[in-house]
């Protein structure tokens, strides 16, 4: 299998107690990209344009660690 790496930002995080909901969609922009490609977000938006992930986050020393805006790597490696 091929290595694949999505790009993806928070966009909410929901507190339950003690846990957290991060929302996660895939890079893109409201604005347009730059003519000449170089905006990295603009190569991840067009192998993979659409995309979500929530994920529930149990651990303590985890908890407000994250914060809507930011960016991660997702990367998939497949489990045996």
């Amino acid at each position: 299998m091929a290595a694949m790496r999505a790009k993806m930002q928070i966009t909410r995080i929901e507190k339950h107690g003690d846990t957290e909901a991060l929302h996660f969609n895939a890079v893109s922009r409201s604005s347009s990209y730059p003519a000449d490609g170089s905006d990295e977000d603009n190569t991840y938006a067009k192998f993979s344009p659409c995309g979500s992930l929530s994920l529930t986050v149990a651990n303590p020393a985890l908890i407000g660690k994250f914060e809507v805006g930011e960016k991660y790597y997702l990367d998939f490696t497949k489990a045996d």
